[in-house]
């Protein structure tokens, strides 16, 4: 049953301080909202307070120097898809916009809501977990930034502390190398499907070695991870049949799967364990 619109306030800041104020009394910030219509016409969102923070211009725009790409909050999967640096460096984030709904979502929906929204499926976050992104956290008592792999505490729970709101993404950009870059989103369909198995994985080939391996996984724990086991038995190996064996038995340790709606536990274990061997061959191709 759909939730009864008046029975919701909603404020429209027209700065990050007046913003900051509102969810400091406890308003709800959102920001494209593809995930609250969806909450909305289910009937379970929770009537209250909620603040739109779509239109600040503090958390708009991509911004690139030698170091880093810093994302405002309010990017769009469109965005994201057609800036040029991401696409040339960050593929796999690219990537992840292209698979994140239809085209009417992409334009809407926003990289911050996507990470604040903490959904162990979403499609950007293993991305980047595996570019090492950073977060901001900003609130009325000053700002922090927060390594991405420790942003998410459990499901759908995040470090945010009441009152604050994620204003800026940071991705570092790498050094010059033998990159090898691997995302693969595994659905019921190709397009517009919530993910059963989410893969994205970055490797540096040097001399025939693998260096500087990073593995992030979406829908096969109760957050986004890394694949920590699997990254370990990697780096520093040559890439061989025999390799790709023990990629994916780490990977059945790294995976913790359960079984729903979607897929059963079994079937997304296998796929990661797939996955991490595919990923195996690309290095050494």
């Amino acid at each position: 049953m759909r939730g009864n619109v008046p029975a919701y306030a909603l404020e429209v800041p027209g700065s990050l301080g007046e913003a900051l104020a509102l969810v400091e009394g406890g308003a709800i910030p959102f920001a494209g909202g593809t995930d609250l219509m969806v909450v909305l016409e289910a009937g379970r969102l929770p009537v209250g307070r909620y603040v739109s923070v779509l239109g600040l211009p503090e958390l708009a725009g991509v911004e690139v120097d030698d170091d880093a790409i810093v994302c405002g909050a309010n990017t769009t999967y469109r965005e994201v898809r057609e800036h040029p640096v991401i696409a040339a460096e960050y593929p796999m984030l690219a990537q992840a916009a292209i698979e994140s709904g239809a085209i009417a979502i992409q334009n809407r929906g926003t990289l911050g809501g996507n990470i604040m929204n903490a959904s162990p499926a979403a499609d950007s976050p293993p991305a980047l977990l595996a570019y090492r992104a950073e977060v901001e956290l900003v609130s009325r008592d000053g700002a922090r930034w927060v390594p991405y792999e420790t942003f998410h505490t459990g499901y759908k729970t995040t470090v945010a502390k009441p009152g604050e709101l994620l204003t800026r993404i940071r991705i570092p950009r790498r050094g010059e190398g033998d990159w090898r870059q691997v995302y693969e989103k595994v659905g019921t369909r190709s397009w517009q499907a919530i993910s059963k198995v989410c893969f994205a994985g970055i490797a540096r080939v040097e001399g025939g070695v693998i260096r500087d391996v990073r593995i992030g996984l979406g829908a096969v724990a109760p957050t986004v991870v890394l694949a920590h086991e699997t990254m370990r038995v990697l780096e520093g190996q040559r890439p061989d049949a025999a390799l790709e064996r023990a990629a994916a038995t780490a990977m059945a340790k790294d995976a913790r799967p359960i079984d729903d709606i979607r897929s059963t536990a079994v079937y997304r274990a296998t796929v990661a364990s797939n996955l991490a061997a595919a990923f195996v061959r690309t290095l050494a191709s």
